[in-house]
């Protein structure tokens, strides 16, 4: 018996068991969250991976490891599929990229401000997801809030404009900027891995909506 998707899984186990290590020990969630001025001043760079190893508490890791699982598995299956000889090694550097790309624009906001911090895999998770909606864009999202299916294209652009407009406000305490450079290197990625898929993207939006 194999695993459907054993990257996926062997990502999550190694989170989750990281996140409830550090939950349990302060000295490793402080030295391994994203501190821009840490990085910046004591050439800290290792942050820039291990802050995504950790999570905020058992809802905030819930979450994440539950969108990785869900999306995984389809970004596993297509790259399997196209890549049969490197699928694994690029699946790896969507998801580990995803983790340091997505906070490089938080990095030259806050890297003079010690009491910035982040933590979380909400970028990479970002990337996964997005690499999953261009391989399937008619593919159903469901939302905790929202009783009923919606079209991944139609999600992703949603997620994309509200992912902005939150970065910009920034009044929450929220990643938002992880979010959407999560979501736009996912994008970037695919692309560049396989060119088509803009096509075959565009392709499948057209047959879903009749054009």
């Amino acid at each position: 018996m194999t695993l459907s998707n054993p990257i996926t899984l062997t990502i999550i186990a190694a989170t989750v068991i990281t996140s409830i290590a550090a939950f349990n020990n302060r000295y490793l969630f402080d030295r391994w969250k994203f501190n821009a001025y840490a990085i910046k001043t004591e050439r800290q760079v290792w942050r820039f991976f291990t802050y995504g190893l950790l999570h905020a508490d058992y809802a905030h890791l819930f979450i994440n490891m539950l969108v990785l699982y869900s999306f995984g598995d389809v970004v596993e299956q297509y790259f399997h599929y196209y890549f049969p000889t490197t699928w694994i090694f690029l699946y790896l550097i969507l998801y580990v990229a995803g983790i340091i790309i997505s906070t490089l624009f938080s990095y030259f906001r806050y890297k003079n401000n010690p009491a910035y911090n982040a933590v979380g895999a909400s970028g990479a998770v970002s990337a996964v997801l997005f690499a999953s909606i261009l391989f399937y864009p008619t593919g159903k999202i469901y939302m905790f809030f929202i009783p009923i299916p919606i079209p991944a294209f139609i999600f992703g652009a949603l997620y994309l404009l509200y992912s902005y407009i939150m970065a910009r406000r920034n009044r929450d305490n929220i990643g938002h900027d992880a979010h959407f450079w999560g979501a736009v290197f996912g994008i970037a990625f695919t692309i560049i891995c396989r060119p088509s898929v803009a096509l075959e993207f565009w392709r499948q939006i057209q047959m879903y909506i009749g054009i």
